[in-house]
Order: structure tokens, then sequence, then C-alpha cells
């Protein structure tokens, strides 16, 4: 126990000098901080970014149109109509997923700068985007993953995400979960003096600003308009903020970002119990809510990827409706591709009977798929955990008791979540962490970080401190 706490009271130090980032720099001395400027001085433009990908042979991924999955959208829709759904197919890159934007800027960046080797704690596709992007820049590799639980059973998709970052040549140290996850990291990148490629530093998450800036460009020269709405499925927060960034430096101001996630509500992600209780390894609650409302719970000072500032709605869809969508992109459109991307193809399918017909939907990411991430693995490995396997009405499934495939097309809902109370405790949660009372530039901040508007900010803080929270 000393020699974690010891460890963990030296992490900004240990992660300053694997990062080379001085995050003082753009402190303000209260909760404010430089995000702009913290983005431009550490970062990359998108110009040169576009330039280390196509080097890379990252981005540039194919946008295509699901005319088959629009149709079936119209004639399930109440009204008859639906808007054209498209999906940029980034399980085109080199690893099989968007992920790759991200660390093909981070591998660069630490080989530029000297760096031996890099680390990356994942239990996810960007470990094997790390491991790809190494292997090309001839530098080490190690992964970090929360495997197992305590009785040493491995999630089949964990496994899976772990046998692609050892085909690509990196050493995987494979955990059980819990807390051990960022204490083993920092003592890595300690020890080996390796470059942290962590997923929400400012050059990593800048990477993926390319994916909405081709986006952007693709929809219009396809359609002559830029998209009216992409879905991002939002775990940690990178893949929308880069995503939005990358619209927005394209010119497409007016597009609607939104999130979606699979709705894990109850099941607590550092929980022995509740770790193989699950059916999707990310892209879920247990993320997406934490990361929202707090996303300087991250490996770096301060977090780079910043979804509130934003995300124009954000929507929940269930377990057995990804599979069942996995299963349709299969069989209706002949692409077989992973789980993560499929939660905003969900959503979108949703979200698009409630548009008009000559309006763009557009889900902005799909990734590899292999035997650990199939449905079929998936929910035989749910059965032998105690999971009912029903088909119904997904409203009635519970997470970590049932999957519940939908009946009918029809049945698969995107349910909006309240942003307003995210921002809320988004807002509660800086004021209690920094234990001040926000000053006029923490307020201009925390504005401009939950995409509302000073006045809310005021209001928020004035509930807090009526309810003797501050």
């Amino acid at each position: 126990m000393s020699r974690y706490k010891e460890v963990m009271a030296r992490k900004n130090e240990i992660m300053k000098k694997a990062l080379g980032i001085d995050y003082e720099r753009f402190e303000s001395g209260g909760i404010a901080f430089d995000y702009e400027r913290m983005m431009k001085e550490t970062g990359y433009t998108i110009e040169e970014i576009i330039k280390i990908q196509r080097e890379a042979n990252v981005g540039n991924t194919p946008l295509i149109e699901l005319k088959n999955l629009t149709e079936l959208a119209r004639k399930v829709s109440p009204t008859g109509k639906a808007a054209r759904i498209f999906i940029k197919d980034e399980a085109c890159n080199p690893s099989g997923s968007f992920k790759e934007r991200r660390a093909s800027v981070s591998i660069y960046h630490a080989k530029k700068h000297g760096y031996k080797g890099v680390i990356a704690a994942t239990s996810g596709n960007y470990g094997a985007a790390v491991a790809s992007q190494a292997a090309m820049k001839g530098l080490k590799c190690i992964v970090v993953q929360e495997t197992y639980d305590s009785r040493g059973v491995g999630q089949p998709e964990i496994l899976e995400k772990g046998r692609k970052c050892e085909t690509f040549g990196a050493e995987v140290i494979q955990l059980t979960v819990g807390p051990e996850l960022f204490y083993v990291n920092l003592m890595l990148l300690e020890e080996t003096g390796y470059f942290n490629a962590s997923l929400y530093t400012p050059f990593g998450v800048a990477g993926i600003e390319t994916l909405g800036y081709e986006i952007a460009q693709q929809v219009k020269e396809r359609t002559g308009k830029f998209p009216d709405v992409v879905v991002a499925t939002h775990a940690g927060g990178g893949n929308l903020t880069g995503t939005a960034r990358g619209l927005m430096k394209a010119g497409a101001t007016h597009t609607k970002v939104y999130g979606a996630s699979v709705d894990l509500t109850g099941l607590h992600m550092a929980s022995d119990k509740d770790f193989n209780r699950k059916s999707f390894t990310t892209g879920h609650t247990g993320f997406g809510i934490p990361f929202a409302t707090w996303p300087d719970r991250a490996d770096v000072p301060r977090n780079a990827a910043r979804p509130l500032r934003y995300m124009d709605g954000y929507y929940l869809v269930k377990q057995g409706e990804v599979f069942y969508m996995t299963e349709l992109l299969a069989q209706l459109e002949g692409l077989e591709r992973g789980p993560a991307g499929n939660t905003s193809l969900a959503a979108a399918f949703s979200l698009a009977q409630q548009m008009e017909n000559d309006q763009i939907i557009v889900v902005q990411e799909t990734e590899y798929t292999g035997a650990g991430k199939n449905p079929t693995a998936q929910l035989t490995f749910a059965m032998q955990n105690g999971i009912k396997i029903l088909v119904g009405n997904p409203d009635d499934e519970i997470p970590g008791q049932n999957i519940v495939l939908p009946e009918h097309p029809s049945m698969i809902k995107a349910r909006e979540v309240n942003l307003s109370i995210l921002k809320k405790s988004y807002i509660k949660n800086c004021v209690q962490h920094f234990g001040i009372m926000p000053k006029e530039d923490d307020i201009k901040f925390l504005a401009e970080d939950t995409k509302s508007s000073e006045e809310f900010v005021k209001e928020v803080i004035s509930e807090l401190q009526n309810g003797g929270l501050v």
C-alpha cells in the first residue's frame, strides 16, 4: 500500500515527463484553464495531421450510404419518412478502427521527441491502434489491459483486442479489474521512460479532427451540402470532441453532433462482480456519463476530450438493440463490423425516423470485428454468466440481468438523456473538486465547457449554495 501511495503521489510528475507537456502553463490557478491555447500550442494543425496520417496509411476512409437500412427505417417509421443514413467506414484503417487517427499523431510525436517506446493503458481498440503505429515507426510498445475478474475469467471482446495488440508485436500486460490499471501504467512509464500514449492528450484528440473534417467534405461532395446530424459513439469523449472540432474546421458549423452510448445503468465498471455481466466494453454509460460529468478523471492533468463542449444531444440504446443492429448491417448491407460503431448506428436508425427524407444523418465510425466481438460470442458469454437472452421489447432490458433482442426493427429506440442534468453535475464536480467559489473567468470557462451560458452556470452555483453543497 505504501508503494501504491508513493507512486500515486508522483502521478503528475510522472505524466509530465512521459508526455512532455507542462499543463501548468495553461492553468489559471482556479477551475478555468485555456483549453484552446492548450490544443493549439501542444497539438498540430489539421494540415499537419492529414500529412502525418496519410504517411501512416490512416484516414481518407470510405463514406458509405446505407440505402437498405434507410429504406427499412422509412418502412417502420410512423411518418413513412427517414433521413438518408451514411456510415464512415473506419474499419479500413490499419488496425481496424478510428482510434488509429489519435494513435498516429501520438506515435509520430513520440518518435519525433526521441522516445524509445510507448505505453497505452486500455482494454479497447486503442491498444491495437497504438501497437500498429508503433510497429510502423519501429518503437517498442506495451499495452496495459484490464482483462479479467478475480476468477481469472476474461471478457471475449477484451481478449480479442489483446490478441490484436500482440499481433502487432506489443507486449500485453493483462490485469484484473480495479484500481491497479492506472498504478501499473504509472510504474511502467517511470521504469521504462516510454511515452504515455494517452487517449486524452491534445495531439491524440486532435488526431480525430480529420474524421469530422473528412465527413463534412465527403458528404458535401456527394450531396451538395453538409450533414444535418452526425452521431458519435460516446465513451471517454475524445471521439465526439475530435469529430465535432473537425466538422467545425471544415465549415459544417450547423451540423448537430449527438453522442450515443449503450445503457448499462446499474452496473459499476470497477466492480469485480459486474465486470463480466456487461456485454460491451466501451461506448457505454459506465464511461459516457462519468467522463461527461468529470472529464479530468483521466490519466492527464487536463483532459483534451471535453464532450459537453460540443454535444447537441445524448442518446442511449440497449445492448440487445446493438446486437440486432449488428446483424441488420451484415445481412442488409453486407458489412460485418464490430459493436462500438453499431451503438451509434442503432441510435441513428431511430433518430433518422424523426427527420425528413432529404436530410442526412451520418454514423461517424465503424470498427473491425473478430471472434470475440461477434454477437454469438458475446451472447454465449452472457448466458454463461447467468444473463437471460430474450426476444421482446428492449425497454424491458435490465443490465446485468437480461439482454432483450427486439421482436421487430420498429422497437429500436434512441432514448434521450437530459443534458442539463449532466451539465449541472459537471459544474458541481468542478466546484467541489477545486474547493473554491468560481470567479468570473471560471464562470466563463464553465459556460464554454458545458455549451451553455454564464447565467446557467450562475444558477447552478446558486442552487449548490442554497443546498449547502458549497
